[in-house]
């Protein structure tokens, strides 16, 4: 018969988690002194909570792969995203206001989700159809929107 370790009680986690904002400034630093090597330059409570719960869930859980470690610094050190995650980043976020002005009027788009545009008063699926309904013709409408540009190639 196989044994296998426990399971983490992720509600042990969460709770110790949760209880770092109510602890004193010295048992965060003893915590921070059991976890980490050195202190850090400043005293960012909310900085040092963050790294503190990250420690916690590592601990309880297990860290980050190798690889998915090695993808996330080179991230940080370059600033490029995989083109996989490039399109995510694209995303525009709830409440996002798009504005435009076409034929001397201004024009506002608020984005309500994914899929989902509201143009005075009108709920829209894309851009695109914004970009119409304000043109009048058939547009790009994140091109409309300049939130693409025009490939050289097709660059005047």
């Amino acid at each position: 018969m196989t044994t296998h370790a426990p399971l983490p009680d992720t509600a042990t986690v969460s709770a110790r988690i949760a209880q770092l904002s109510l602890l004193p400034m010295d048992c965060i630093w003893a915590m921070w002194d059991e976890h980490f090597g050195q202190r850090p330059n400043h005293h960012h409570r909310t900085w040092l909570e963050s790294r503190l719960a990250y420690k916690l869930q590592e601990r309880a859980l297990g860290s980050l792969k190798v690889s998915v470690r090695r993808k996330l610094e080179s991230i940080g050190e370059t600033g490029v995203l995989p083109k996989n995650l490039q399109r995510e980043a694209d995303r525009l976020l709830p409440g996002t206001i798009l504005t435009r002005i076409y034929d001397d009027v201004e024009h506002h788009v608020l984005v309500r989700g994914v899929r989902d545009f509201e143009y005075r008063g009108q709920r829209f699926t894309s851009l695109t159809a914004v970009a119409r309904v304000i043109t009048g013709c058939p547009w790009s409408g994140p091109l409309f929107f300049g939130l693409k540009t025009r490939s050289k190639q097709e660059a005047p």
